[in-house]
């Protein structure tokens, strides 16, 4: 058997600094939002910041970067609470995602909206996410069809857009107005994904 050896020398170093940036940005638009400055980020790592362009040729390849970290960082926060979670479950973690990080979801709806340009940089990234996501999303739905968990009298890639939908509304709502309780709203709407009562 071939043993798999980790990067060594400048690959390695390449690698870490390449996660020192990505994450001095991370911290620093969840700290100040879109208006995060490659200065600010560049100083945290302690680079210069054409530095920075190394690894991240554009601003928007940088923030494209943090988006996609907090991606990742979302879905394991969601499924935290393991092989038992529920669809409601997931949804209040996204909402808590989203108001214990006001920088990076102001961010989120920052490049979002701007992603409808088709001729902004950022469009393409958007237009392959939500695919993605709602791929996900109904492949996951028509698993809780078949299990019961989840009302089978509607196509699972519509529930999976509409739950995008509410998610990304209660986002900015929630950014108009910080004392709405988005999370309760969202339990609410996920009970609705749930198979009418006399189906149960």
């Amino acid at each position: 058997m071939t043993n798999q050896r980790k990067p060594r020398g400048p690959y390695r170093k390449s690698a870490e600094r390449r996660e020192q940036i990505l994450q001095a940005a991370y911290e620093a638009i969840d700290e100040y939002g879109e208006r995060a400055s490659l200065q600010d980020i560049a100083a945290r790592v302690g680079v210069t910041q054409p530095a920075l362009t190394y690894y991240f040729p554009t601003r928007d390849d940088l923030l494209l970067a943090v988006l996609e970290r907090r991606d990742v960082l979302g879905k394991a926060f969601a499924r935290g609470a393991g092989d038992d979670e529920t669809v409601i479950d997931g949804m209040v973690a996204g909402t808590r995602l989203i108001t214990d990080h006001p920088g990076l979801a102001k961010l989120y709806v920052a490049l979002s909206a701007a992603a409808t340009d088709p001729e902004s940089p950022v469009h393409g990234h958007f237009a392959e996410r939500y695919r993605g996501l709602a791929a996900e999303a109904a492949q996951e739905f028509e698993e809780g069809q078949r299990t019961g968990e989840i009302r089978a009298d509607e196509p699972a890639d519509h529930l999976a857009r509409a739950v995008l939908a509410v998610m990304e509304g209660l986002q900015i709502q929630w950014m108009h107005d910080p004392t709405l309780d988005i999370a309760a709203i969202a339990e609410t709407f996920a009970r609705m994904l749930a198979p009418p009562a006399a189906d149960q």
